[in-house]
């Protein structure tokens, strides 16, 4: 009987085994198979870092270029696409308030108004849109914002930034197209105008800060063409400014041999070819005809 009982338990001990061998294997191989998952996973890893790398690389190049961040967070175009660019160029969206419909605004040749500052900045109260400018359209490295702001108790679209001449550059502005509806038109007939008409304000160290307007219209064909007067202010208080038409020279190919005409697509706000720490302010811009 005994024998019969320690038969029985070698015969169970040695079943036992049997089952847990396989399981041993099992285990065994799973680790080998796991083994190539957590290279592929490592290479993955390593894959992602270096793509990370060069996505940092790419967006550290686009900081430089002004495409993101810093210049491409202000309200400032690093492209052509208005004054000191090619008279066919597109304007950008620029976020900000809510445009009205069109139908609700009057074109600017009727009212004599570009923009009073009514409507939520960027956009301007005769239907168009404000932009700023950077000379490093042209591979300069000027700075700047633009923004809308109340200065000594008036609403104003405020241009700041440091003009340089490095590199080619030398200019800072705030421009806008003037046409109410560019699909029929893009340019506006100001003849029955004798000029143009700013209440503007400025910081800085001289007696007289000199600023421009520069205008474009069908003879501006290139991108530094336009029409050009210079103005010239006391920093620290409110001016206003007229400049009749005949205050414009032609600059560049096309104006530089073309009379001035105010068939009008653009204007811009400058500050140019001074290298200085820039504070201007337009509270009105528009026409105006001598009584």
């Amino acid at each position: 009987m005994m024998k019969k009982t320690l038969l029985l338990s070698i015969a169970l001990l040695k079943l036992c085994a049997a089952f847990q061998q396989p399981s041993r294997i099992s285990c065994t191989n799973s680790r080998q198979l796991h083994q190539p998952r957590l290279q592929a996973a490592a290479s993955s890893s390593s894959s992602d870092k270096e793509k990370k790398g060069g996505d940092n690389k790419a967006m550290a190049f686009l900081r430089r270029k002004g495409r993101i961040g810093g210049a491409a967070n202000m309200d400032f175009a690093n492209a052509m696409g208005l004054d000191e660019s090619p008279s066919g160029g597109t304007q950008k969206s620029t976020t900000g308030g809510t445009k009205k419909s069109k139908a609700a605004y009057v074109s600017c040749t009727t009212s004599g108004i570009i923009d009073d500052m009514s409507d939520p900045f960027p956009f301007t109260s005769s239907g168009s849109q404000w932009q700023g400018i950077l000379d490093r359209v042209m591979g300069g490295e000027s700075t700047g914002s633009l923004s809308r702001e109340t200065i000594e108790g008036k609403t104003a679209n405020v241009l700041r930034g440091k003009v340089s001449l490095d590199n080619g550059g030398g200019f800072i502005q705030m421009a806008t197209d003037l046409s109410l509806d560019p699909s029929q038109d893009v340019f506006v007939d100001a003849e029955k105008f004798d000029g143009i008409e700013l209440e503007v304000y400025c910081e800085g160290t001289e007696k007289k800060e000199k600023f421009n307007v520069h205008l474009r219209n069908p003879a501006c064909e290139r991108q530094n063409s336009s029409y050009r007067s210079t103005f010239e202010i006391r920093p620290g208080k409110w001016a206003t400014v007229r400049l009749p038409w005949s205050a414009f020279e032609g600059y560049g190919a096309g104006p530089e041999v073309t009379p001035f005409v105010p068939l009008l697509r653009r204007l811009g706000v400058v500050s140019i070819g001074q290298a200085k720490e820039v504070v201007l302010a337009v509270g009105r811009v528009g026409f105006y005809n001598v009584i």
